[in-house]
Order: C-alpha cells, then structure tokens, then sequence
C-alpha cells in the first residue's frame, strides 16, 4: 500500500489522465499484479483495479504506508 503524495513527470497529458482516472494526491493504491516484464501493471485504487504502463506509474511520487 502507498498514498500518492504527488503527480510528477514532463508530459503535462499524462499527469491529466491519471487525475482524471482519480490518481491524486492523497489516494491510497496497491499494487495488485506486475506482468512478467513489468509493463503493465495494475493497481487498485478506492474499489476499481486499474491497469498502468510504466511511463504512467513513474509519474505517480507515492509514500509507502507501513501499517
């Protein structure tokens, strides 16, 4: 489990289409399965899973949380 602190990254449409997916700051996700090479990834995020390329996820900065 992490909380997204903040949305980082140079490609401003990107970063668009994560906050319109609800990927913002202060969402808690998981990571629920990484493909064999590592692209893609899905991720659950409130009560939906969510599948994201590499490119998308290193533009999420995230906290991990210990509990």
């Amino acid at each position: 489990r992490a909380t997204i602190k903040q949305l980082i990254g140079k490609n401003p449409h990107i970063r668009k289409r994560l906050m319109e997916m609800g990927l913002i700051p202060g969402t808690v996700v998981e990571v629920e399965r990484l493909a064999p090479l590592g692209d893609p990834l899905e991720i659950r995020i409130n009560d939906y899973h969510l599948s994201l390329r590499k490119e998308e996820a290193a533009c999420l900065l995230t906290e991990l949380d210990y509990d």
